[in-house]
């Protein structure tokens, strides 16, 4: 199951998203989402977990609890919908 994080400190690490949902099982991919210029973090991430019944515990015993101070908003990932067009400038 993808996971987001979202609401995010943007000191948070990938290994510190690992070590938190590692509690609740196996992580197969973290992926802190980050701006592509300056690197800096933008505040959300996805967590991959295999096993949905882990992935459930994980959901429900992180959301609304701090990481790095921040409560954390976590939920299942939507699928990423069509995307309309981008205008020319």
């Amino acid at each position: 199951m993808n996971i987001y994080i979202g609401n995010l400190a943007y000191s948070v690490t990938e290994d510190q998203l690992r070590s938190a949902f590692a509690d609740f099982g196996e992580i197969s991919e973290v992926n802190l989402i980050k701006d592509k210029f300056s690197g800096k973090s933008k505040g959300f991430a996805f967590v991959e977990m295999p096993n949905n019944v882990e992935a459930d515990a994980a959901i429900k015993g992180l959301n609304e609890k701090p990481i790095n101070g921040r409560p954390v908003k976590v939920n299942q990932a939507k699928p990423r919908g069509e995307r309309p067009p981008r205008r020319p400038r």
